[in-house]
């Protein structure tokens, strides 16, 4: 018994060495699954952004040579113009001798570092990008001169202008900087967006039958609803604000997410689980939901795609808001 004592005794050593090592073992293969994932994650997310700034900057694209073709092969010819500011370019160029294309870059940087300031620098950046990608559009290509007809210049016109605004707009920027000061001042004064658009509009209309003449006004105020219409075919109903229900398993990740990337507001209702692509399923579950602008809209689904690519999103239309964070935090970085 003494000698099996001693054996033990002696083995002692070797087995507490044999249990650190299996636990540093343990520790370093959790160590390497845990970077493999953190790797494989990060190379989704890169895929996944890479992949969303190609379309943004494929829809962009789409709309610069649609409204370049509205203002050189319509509006301008026949001393149209539209409302907001790319209404105020052509009425510059219509009674100064300035080049359109300059103009535009001129009329939108303004709203470029409002945009800066109220929405992001993604949002800003791709703004910029897409106006200075339509002034050299209307200065390089030559579109040609489709028709003289009023109506149909009104028509068309605003159409192909609109189009290109709302695919803009569909890659999560604009060319057009008018709804950006919209958003700021309603903010400040209490209107809501389309009340402060319908101003703007109605000074610039004012000016330009003041200016050129009442008949071509009443047409470009055709041309303006013409394009408003479009734009809102284009983006299919999305309002001023848009409320964004999130259903996903990574509820706590996307409530982050819209509180640290988005600057938002949220709020976490206590749910259920029921019936899905998984089939029944029982349990809690954690909703997310805020309340974002529609600039914002195509950043939040890149947010939620890079969390999760599952995620159950339902958006709703709001018309205005009152009360709660509706303005945007501003994000530390």
């Amino acid at each position: 018994m003494r000698k099996e004592k001693e054996n033990v005794l002696l083995r002692l050593p070797k087995i507490i060495l044999n249990a650190l090592l299996n636990l540093l073992r343990d520790e370093d293969e959790k160590h390497t699954d845990r970077s493999k994932y953190q790797i494989a994650k990060e190379i989704r997310e890169v895929k996944v952004t890479v992949r969303r700034l190609i379309r943004d900057f494929f829809l962009i694209a789409i709309g610069v040579v649609s409204a370049g073709f509205g203002l050189d092969g319509f509006l301008l010819p026949n001393e149209f113009i539209d409302g907001g500011a790319t209404g105020i370019s052509l009425l510059i160029t219509a009674t100064q001798d300035v080049p359109l294309s300059l103009m535009l870059v001129i009329v939108n940087i303004p709203f470029i570092i409002i945009g800066l300031k109220v929405v992001g620098k993604e949002f800003a950046v791709k703004t910029a990008i897409g106006i200075t990608a339509l002034a050299i559009a209307v200065a390089t290509i030559p579109y040609p001169e489709i028709t003289h007809d009023k109506l149909l210049t009104s028509v068309f016109g605003g159409f192909f202008l609109g189009l290109g605004i709302g695919m803009a707009m569909r890659g999560g920027g604009v060319i057009d900087g008018t709804e950006v000061l919209a958003i700021t001042l309603s903010r400040r004064m209490g209107l809501t967006i389309g009340d402060v658009i319908l101003v703007i509009n109605v000074i610039i209309f004012s000016v330009a039958a003041y200016v050129l003449s009442i008949e071509t006004a009443l047409y470009s105020m055709l041309t303006y609803l013409s394009a408003s219409k479009t734009v809102d075919f284009v983006i299919e109903g999305i309002e001023e604000y848009t409320g964004v229900t999130i259903i996903s398993l990574k509820a706590l990740e996307m409530k982050r997410m819209i509180i640290e990337e988005m600057g938002r507001g949220v709020t976490v209702y206590k749910g259920e689980r029921g019936y899905g692509k998984t089939g029944y399923t029982e349990g809690e579950m954690k909703i997310v939901y805020t309340v974002i602008t529609r600039l914002e809209v195509s950043k939040l689904n890149l947010e939620i795609e890079k969390i999760d690519p599952n995620a159950f999103v339902i958006m709703t239309s709001i018309k205005d808001t009152k009360g709660g964070m509706i303005k945007k935090r501003s994000v530390p970085h």
